[in-house]
């Protein structure tokens, strides 16, 4: 049979535990996250006034809030929100951390001593801190709440993508590129980013459950996502207020963040099993 490194990735993810776990987690948040609407019985906002503060029976699977709104569609609807966190946070993290790396670790000089300076204090400042300093200023909303947290969370790209680029820019690859009058972003974006792939995406499996963590925190803090958003940490924070008679109400929105920073994890810690060549011949 001929080599295919494909067919060996695919044959060694079958064989990866942690990633089949992780991929069939997050696959089945995508799914309800797609088929949210066909999933749940209600709209998230629709209030049952005459079944207010119900325990979890047979017609509302996880209970009712304080106006009679169905738990279970505000979980299912959370779900879209908890990835759209996921994808823009992760894309305006990987966009600032790919290019401050890539100048830094290819320019080297005063633009890596200026770019890393900056790096370094953003790295140093604690980060709920920081995003917190940046959504009083951008205002209230899930948007700037995922904009502050992003502005703090790209520093640790920078870092693995400068220093691999460090590595890869003497490549005799990179000087073949250059000998033939390749322009620098073209060395950069064509011949070294395309090396630092691997590294990148298990970066960001495992950074994605910090970033889902981070703006819950300030979903429950009242500064990300505004009543009557079914944001799971905005549930669990007024969940806060009825939690000696209505446990309910924090418990099943505190499981299902559970359940999806787990399934990052766990698929974070197949990927790098994988694709981290440090790891490949343990």
């Amino acid at each position: 049979m001929n080599y295919s490194p494909i067919r060996e990735f695919f044959y060694n993810c079958r064989r990866n535990v942690n990633f089949v776990v992780g991929f069939l987690m997050i696959l089945s948040l995508i799914l309800v996250a797609i088929f949210a609407q066909q999933i749940a019985p209600y709209d998230y906002d629709e209030p049952h006034k005459q079944d207010r503060l119900q325990a979890p029976n047979s017609t509302y699977l996880f209970g009712t809030d304080d106006f009679g709104r169905d738990m279970f569609s505000k979980v299912i609807y959370g779900t879209r929100i908890t990835l759209w966190v996921a994808l823009l946070g992760t894309s305006i993290q990987l966009f600032l951390g790919v290019v401050v790396g890539l100048l830094c670790g290819y320019f080297g000089g005063w633009v890596d001593r200026v770019l890393l300076f900056i790096t370094d204090v953003t790295w140093c400042v604690p980060g709920t801190i920081l995003a917190l300093a940046v959504v009083t200023v951008l205002g209230k909303g899930l948007t700037n709440s995922i904009i502050a947290i992003s502005l703090v969370g790209w520093a640790s790209y920078a870092r693995t993508v400068r220093a691999k680029t460090m590595s890869l820019r003497t490549m005799a690859f990179v000087e073949t590129g250059r000998a033939f009058g390749e322009s620098s972003l073209s060395l950069m974006f064509r011949y070294i980013l395309p090396n630092i792939v691997p590294s990148l995406i298990v970066l960001i499996s495992n950074n994605l459950p910090g970033t889902i963590m981070a703006t819950t925190t300030l979903s429950f803090l009242g500064l990300g996502s505004q009543p009557p958003s079914p944001d799971w940490g905005l549930a669990i924070s007024q969940g806060m207020n009825y939690v000696h008679r209505a446990q309910w109400l924090s418990i099943f929105p505190g499981l299902a963040l559970v359940y999806t920073v787990l399934g990052f994890n766990i698929l974070g810690e197949g990927m790098r099993d994988l694709l981290d060549p440090r790891l490949k011949g343990l």
